[in-house]
């Protein structure tokens, strides 16, 4: 199973996403991609940081932008937000893609941390590792 993680820039949820469900779901090609991402930037610090506390290494992450040729590949797109599920749609209307919280039987949406604290990354990570770990995969 193809599954990827969508957020805004590439550098803080979606690769934590990545990082959590690469390790829970072994069997798992996961990627990682953002609606407004550069090409090629490193995780936050922030990101990173909060994801070596939990054995997690982001340190070789790129960022990619989300294409239409990316989602193609996926049998599951889960985004951060229904902004970025609506983002992912108009890329590809009949994608497979929910926001995380919704697949996981969650209700709200993961909040952007960009320019947080190293507490509200820790929140972050452990509300996107709550919700994987919910995931019917």
């Amino acid at each position: 199973m193809n599954i990827l993680f969508v957020c805004t820039g590439n550098t803080c949820r979606s690769p934590m996403a990545k990082a959590i469900a690469k390790q829970r779901f072994k069997g798992c090609c996961v990627d990682s991609a953002g609606i407004h991402a550069s090409l090629g930037e490193p995780a936050s610090d922030m990101a990173r940081e909060v994801s070596e506390k939990y054995n997690l290494d982001l340190s070789d992450h790129k960022s990619q932008p989300l294409t239409a040729d990316l989602l193609e590949k996926q049998d599951l797109i889960l985004a951060m937000s229904k902004s970025h599920k609506n983002a992912v749609l108009s890329l590809s209307a009949d994608a497979a893609c929910y926001t995380l919280g919704e697949y996981a039987n969650m209700v709200k949406d993961i909040s952007d941390p960009f320019g947080g604290d190293f507490d509200i990354y820790e929140r972050t990570f452990l509300q996107i590792e709550e919700y994987i770990n919910a995931l019917p995969i």
